[in-house]
């Protein structure tokens, strides 16, 4: 944990729109960047925003492109990628976009970059699945050099520019150290692993950060609002579990969220429901001693209606937010 135990909150978006609950997704998108200047205004210290393709139920495709719409409406916040799927573009197309992301926001970029795991994925964009991990920390090394040699123009504002790894796992872990860059993780048990790749690859300990999702709703009234939480989560989770076996020829699962519920961090195989304080117990005892200072969390679930949205925005912000403040009592870098 932060020597200081302050741990900033942020949210994190995918701009689902699935059948069961469709909407015009102009009214989505536009809602979005309202709920994006809401939380600003709120004092909300990030916003992340996923990258998916070929999703029924238009997962936002064009991550760093909607991160620039966010950045011309707020003012304060940071706006991470969480994540970006690095194999399936140019590292001279992310340089460029991150930079000019970065430019518009004046410096609030974070830029986050995994592997991704959809076969559709991957076949849309005429690359297959192999050596993804390879590929990934190559496309880091290369936009790297392209920031610092100018091979693009402009550069960025900040420099260096935060670069993260949604790596999971130890050997995940340890490669995000080996890079030297952040880890897209919060789980406090990477914190190992993470720290031998930095000092493997001669990096200061210095450079240790970690930040990443926490799988849960905080809510004033956790048992009232369960079963409309567990309704969209349901749909949300099964839609991941049924990207995960493509190609299979297997089907998922079905989702049972109630034993979610009760689980420990694992993963993604858990799911919070909880008071700001109690979620603010679990998440410090989730990070531990690791070097997280931001944790967010799903604004909405796929398909939840507007005021459900707005409303755990506000509860994240204004409840959970001050208690993971720490002693200082504030939400800033």
């Amino acid at each position: 944990m932060p020597a200081d135990g302050r741990v900033n909150v942020g949210l994190h978006l995918d701009l689902r729109n699935p059948r069961p609950w469709r909407q015009d997704p102009a009214r989505l998108h536009a809602f979005t960047l309202e709920l994006a200047e809401e939380a600003d205004r709120l004092g909300v210290h990030s916003i992340w925003l996923s990258e998916h393709h070929r999703a029924e139920d238009d997962y936002l495709a064009s991550p760093l492109t909607f991160a620039s719409a966010i950045a011309a409406r707020t003012k304060k916040l940071r706006i991470g990628t969480a994540i970006m799927v690095a194999p399936l573009h140019h590292p001279v197309e992310i340089a460029e976009q991150a930079a000019l992301v970065d430019l518009v926001s004046d410096g609030r970029l974070d830029l986050g970059l995994g592997a991704g795991y959809r076969l559709s994925e991957y076949e849309l964009f005429g690359e297959t699945l192999e050596r993804k991990y390879s590929k990934t920390d190559e496309r880091v090394r290369q936009i790297r050099r392209l920031w610092e040699d100018g091979g693009v123009a402009p550069r960025p504002v900040q420099a260096p520019l935060p670069i993260w790894l949604g790596y999971q796992g130890p050997q995940g872990a340890r490669r995000a150290g080996l890079l030297g860059e952040g880890l897209l993780c919060a789980d406090g048990r990477l914190w190992e692993p993470y720290r031998d790749g930095l000092l493997e690859a001669g990096h200061d300990l210095g450079r240790a950060r970690m930040a990443g999702s926490v799988q849960g709703w905080v809510s004033e009234d956790p048992e009232k609002d369960w079963p409309t939480v567990s309704r969209h989560l349901a749909y949300q989770l099964g839609s991941y579990a049924e990207y995960a076996l493509e190609g299979s020829g297997r089907a998922p699962r079905p989702i049972d969220t109630d034993a979610l519920r009760q689980r420990d961090a694992d993963g993604l195989k858990y799911f919070w429901c909880e008071t700001p304080e109690t979620m603010a117990q679990r998440v410090r005892g989730m990070i531990g001693d690791s070097p997280t200072r931001t944790v967010f969390f799903w604004a909405s679930l796929a398909g939840m209606p507007e005021d459900w949205a707005a409303r755990h925005v506000q509860t994240l912000c204004e409840k959970l937010a001050p208690l993971l403040a720490g002693p200082t009592g504030t939400n800033e870098d």
